[in-house]
């Protein structure tokens, strides 16, 4: 019994001093960092990561059209618009709730929620007239190239009143009221341009209504189309507008809409296809500080949706893996983690500024403590508190994947390599077995499987592929922590 009680005291030791040791502040410079390796177009002085070059400067020509700038979703070249606009709306809210706990970063988070803004302006420019793609997937997909080379097809693709998509532009509307937020005061002018274009983006969202899928099903499926429906991007961007305005007229939209829009659908998602717990935690932080007690019913979808993700609590619908990461079944399992954990954070913040808790059934409580507890426990398995001991972030700590999914990353940068490399060209170092030769700091890969396991290949790019909507809620996180160890 005693070495038995002497062990689990060694154990609670070291995995308190594993978890005290992360440097936060580095993680969240490195988290940042990752959209300068994202970044198309025209590259500024100030690039960090300088292996990366200017790239795509004639995207929009085609269709006469300046649509240069933005970023590459993932590991591929081809610039979507929905995940796009979803990061920037959750970058954006990163530095609406934790900007003051950046520290000397925040100016690089500003940099990060500006450099997909102004793509998206330019984006919105006409009106009517949404572009929400830049690149043909498959000709892009067929190639493994540096996106300084790239020659595959950069067909643009817009919604309109005759093709719809109030998905994308429900998001981009999100998207560039959440932005008007963090730069009211910094840059009203530019604030102001965000706000009215978020305005006129969802009226053309709302009134001309259906989703962008099917509109342009061969271009965006199976990448980024929208099977959730299009609904809930309509309430996310009045809840942000709502938030950016103080308009009656966004309120009254929430209230009218709540039931037909489905607010309460599936609200145990969170991502770039599914707002509903997103919505209904965005707007539960006026319902408890006593400023729209006629949204409760929001407030109490969110307190199921916080239940559903509690060990132990009789509404608890999501899964762990053994190592104890928040898992969902499909790949790129990572956006789950820190989307889901941004909202737990968050929560927990609204929660502690109202003295509240949520009983979840049974002993399970859901305190402020608590939720901010799971929210931590998962960004510290990101940063190498797991059974495989490894970092997911990249350049981070002593171990981290080396083979990640990311043409860019793995392919010789134009300072080693000058001569053009072609489509084909790249496939053996596609499939070559060493690291990549770039690294893209501060990329969050799709994380290990149900079982903890991670095998570090760039083939199995459910795994090893990051993405900017991976990072984006990250940054709040990391803030927070950086500031709260």
């Amino acid at each position: 019994m005693a070495l038995r009680l002497l062990l689990l005291c060694f154990l609670a030791i070291s995995l308190a001093t594993s978890e005290a040791s992360h440097d936060y502040g580095d993680a969240l410079k490195k988290c940042i960092t990752f959209f300068e390796g994202q970044r198309s177009g025209k590259l500024p002085s100030n690039q960090r990561l300088t292996w990366r070059r200017d790239s795509a400067l004639k995207d929009g020509s085609a269709a006469h059209v300046d649509l240069t700038g933005g970023y590459y979703d993932a590991g591929d070249n081809v610039k979507f618009g929905f995940p796009m606009a979803f990061t920037a709306t959750l970058l954006s809210w990163s530095v609406i709730d934790f900007g003051k706990s950046m520290g000397s970063e925040l100016e690089h988070a500003l940099s990060a929620v500006r450099w997909a803004t102004d793509y998206l302006l330019k984006a919105s420019a006409t009106p009517g007239v949404l572009y929400v793609q830049v690149g043909d997937a498959f000709s892009d997909h067929n190639c493994w190239e540096r996106p300084e080379d790239m020659d595959t097809l950069r067909t643009v693709y817009k919604v309109d009143k005759d093709h719809p998509g109030s998905d994308v532009a429900g998001e981009t509307a999100a998207a560039l009221a959440a932005a008007s937020i963090v730069f009211r005061e910094r840059d009203p002018a530019y604030a102001r341009l965000l706000l009215d274009r978020a305005m006129s983006v969802f009226e053309f969202a709302d009134k001309h209504r259906g989703a962008y899928s099917k509109s342009l099903n061969s271009a965006v499926c199976p990448f980024y189309c929208d099977f959730n429906g299009y609904q809930d991007e309509l309430l996310w961007a009045a809840a942000w507008l709502h938030k950016a305005s103080k308009q009656r007229a966004y309120r009254e939209y929430i209230k009218t809409n709540e039931k037909v829009l489905g607010a309460d659908d599936t609200i145990n998602e969170f991502g770039w296809d599914n707002k509903h717990a997103g919505i209904n935690v965005l707007i539960s932080k006026e319902v408890m500080i006593g400023k729209a007690y006629y949204l409760e019913s929001f407030k109490l979808n969110a307190d199921t949706f916080i239940c559903s993700l509690l060990p132990g609590s009789s509404h608890r619908q999501i899964d762990y893996s053994p190592g104890g990461l928040i898992f969902k079944t499909g790949g790129s399992n990572m956006q789950h983690v820190t989307a889901l954990s941004f909202l737990l954070l968050a929560y927990s913040n609204y929660m502690s500024h109202s003295n509240q808790h949520v009983p979840c059934g049974g002993d399970v409580t859901a305190t402020p403590a608590r939720l901010k507890q799971i929210a931590k426990r998962q960004v510290d398995y990101i940063l190498g508190d797991n059974p495989m001991r490894m970092s997911y972030m990249v350049g981070y700590g002593e171990r981290f994947p080396r083979r990640i999914h990311h043409r860019a990353s793995s392919l010789p940068s134009l300072t080693s390599h000058p001569a053009r490399i072609g489509c084909k060209a790249g496939t053996r170092y596609y499939l070559a077995p060493g690291p990549n030769p770039n690294l893209l700091v501060g990329a969050v890969v799709g994380g290990p499987n149900r079982t903890d396991s991670f095998p570090d290949s760039r083939q199995i790019f459910q795994l090893s592929e990051p993405t900017t909507y991976i990072n984006a809620p990250l940054v709040g996180l990391l803030a927070y922590f950086w500031a709260h160890p």
